[in-house]
């Protein structure tokens, strides 16, 4: 029988994330406290709400650490987040826009961004359906469902627009559908339909076709497209063994753009200098390892799955950010896992983070019969 052992969570994940939580918070405040001074008046208007959010999420992940019942596993439950997730990005297309998107709603003026959430709630729904159908999976009848459910996940975030989550979202999902059994040549024919979609919207806008040939191309136009990454590569280049020392980066300074987000990386890079970037490549590596360990411990099938997708999730998007920030890959809007300034973001990695605890407390105990 399953046994809930409350307080035997993986201690290491735990630590491991609140190193990684830490670390963001300072950086953020050393990357944007002379913009946020410029912009609103108030050096520490980043860093409160980094803080905030943090707080709010580490409340939402004991909460949900310590919740007894598997309720990750819930048909009913996991349906109905994922018809309020949809719901809610499809709330987004209406909303005002916000630097020329819809990506966020907006209630009582907090912000929250869908899409970071439908990471995670689709994580939980293709686990559940691949457990529960798992003797019919390779059936197209059954994978009818779980496609349809991405690809109007994906049109919906791609209309915001957000082309590089619903990239995003496609890899994730099919890693975890076929760690849940599908067989490669399923995703042919889907992959396929998708990849048409991607390709009609990558060239429906300018700049999508800008970031790929500053990314292919990057010395003939490096004030225009390649800016970003030029300056990205020369921070983290800038910084050296040791870095520049806190809050001494020059390419915070409107030389690097988005630099409390997409490229906190660089900063860390130019301040803490390799040392900086390589012990947060470790923190993920270890959090990876942590994760792929509590999946290995579950004989639960569906907790498995579960784990996997959210640890892959994680990692994946901080692998995909900094080879962006290194120039391996074409410029996108993701973020950088517990570093990078969002609160949306941050909420629900931290929700990730606790549905992982919560499933490194559940054990298998062998009952003696009377």
């Amino acid at each position: 029988m399953e046994v809930f052992k409350r307080f035997a969570f993986d201690k290491v994940l735990l630590v491991n994330t609140l190193l990684l939580l830490i670390l963001g918070i300072i950086m953020v405040f050393s990357s944007s406290a002379i913009l946020a001074g410029e912009k609103y008046r108030q050096s520490f208007y980043f860093l409160t709400n980094q803080i905030l959010a943090a707080v709010f999420g580490l409340v939402l992940l004991i909460i949900v650490a310590s919740i007894r019942t598997p309720f990750f596993t819930m048909t009913r439950l996991i349906y109905l987040a994922t018809a309020l997730t949809f719901a809610l990005l499809v709330l987004c297309l209406v909303m005002p826009p916000a630097a020329n998107a819809h990506r966020w709603v907006q209630f009582f003026g907090v912000r929250f961004q869908p899409s970071e959430l439908a990471k995670v709630v689709l994580v939980l729904f293709l686990a559940n359906y691949c457990y529960r159908k798992a003797e019919t999976i390779n059936h197209w009848k059954t994978l009818m469902v779980p496609v349809g459910v991405v690809a109007m996940f994906i049109l919906v975030i791609l209309l915001e627009p957000d082309y590089s989550t619903g990239v995003f979202i496609f890899i994730l999902s099919s890693l975890v559908l076929y760690l849940g059994g599908v067989k490669l040549k399923y995703f042919a024919l889907p992959g396929l339909a998708l990849l048409l979609l991607f390709i009609i919207f990558l060239f429906s806008a300018d700049y999508r076709l800008n970031r790929i040939q500053g990314f292919l191309s990057p010395g003939e136009d490096p004030l225009g497209k390649a800016f970003q990454v030029r300056q990205s590569k020369l921070a983290v280049g800038a910084g050296g063994l040791l870095g520049v020392s806190l809050g001494s980066s020059t390419q915070k300074l409107y030389f690097l753009p988005c630099a409390h987000t997409d490229f906190i990386f660089a900063i860390i890079g130019e301040e803490i200098g390799l040392l900086g970037t390589m012990s947060t490549v470790g923190l993920f590596l270890l959090f990876l390892f942590r994760g792929l360990k509590i999946a290995g411990r579950t004989a639960n099938a569906n907790y498995r799955l579960v784990v996997y997708g959210l640890t892959i999730s994680i990692v994946l998007q901080a692998l995909l950010n900094i080879s962006v920030v290194l120039g391996l890959g074409p410029v996108t809007g993701i973020p950088l896992p517990f570093i990078s300034f969002g609160r949306s973001a941050l909420v629900c990695n931290l929700l990730a983070v606790g549905l992982i605890l919560n499933i490194s407390q559940r054990k298998l105990e062998v009952v003696p019969s009377p």
